[in-house]
């Protein structure tokens, strides 16, 4: 269990839309300190977003959408048993959920080379919120991992 650091109460929201989750996810996004860059890169992916998504959803709301199609709510940790190490399915705490959706939303943009990241962001953004694209795959991999090592459920202890 991980200690809780200050830095989840001074979380405060991004400047457009006030949401903790956006502002989270321009945190992750942003490298070498230049948040003023990433937050570019997020409200340029959403405003792409404006322009493809037929919807009566915004595109803040298409965003949350997809960042919650991608959590994952089951995944496998090893546990040591007897001298043989097992894939145990175990339940994912939100605060992880959040983060390795995160984490892989950005790790498939990053993986796409060629186009601007505003670019890649909103397709792999729009991709998430119709379930389909590189971060929903590897979600879908982990449940799938998980129900292949049900057996073992009763491991986890």
């Amino acid at each position: 269990m991980g200690r809780i650091t200050s830095s989840r109460s001074q979380l405060i929201g991004d400047p457009r839309h006030h949401s903790l989750l956006a502002s989270k996810f321009i945190n992750c996004l942003m490298l070498d300190g230049k948040k003023t860059t990433a937050q570019r890169v997020f409200y340029d992916a959403l405003e792409e977003i404006g322009k493809r998504h037929e919807g009566e959803e915004t595109p803040i709301e298409v965003f949350e959408a997809a960042l919650e199609n991608i959590k994952p709510y089951i995944e496998v940790r090893s546990k040591r048993v007897g001298g043989a190490s097992y894939q145990v399915p175990m339940q994912v705490n939100k605060a992880r959920q959040q983060s390795l959706a995160i984490r892989w939303i950005l790790a498939a943009v990053r993986d796409k080379k060629g186009r601007p990241m505003a670019l890649k962001l909103a397709d792999e953004l729009l991709a998430g919120f119709k379930k389909e694209g590189a971060a929903y795959t590897k979600r879908e991999n982990t449940h799938r991992m998980a129900d292949a090592n049900k057996a073992f459920a009763h491991f986890a202890w």
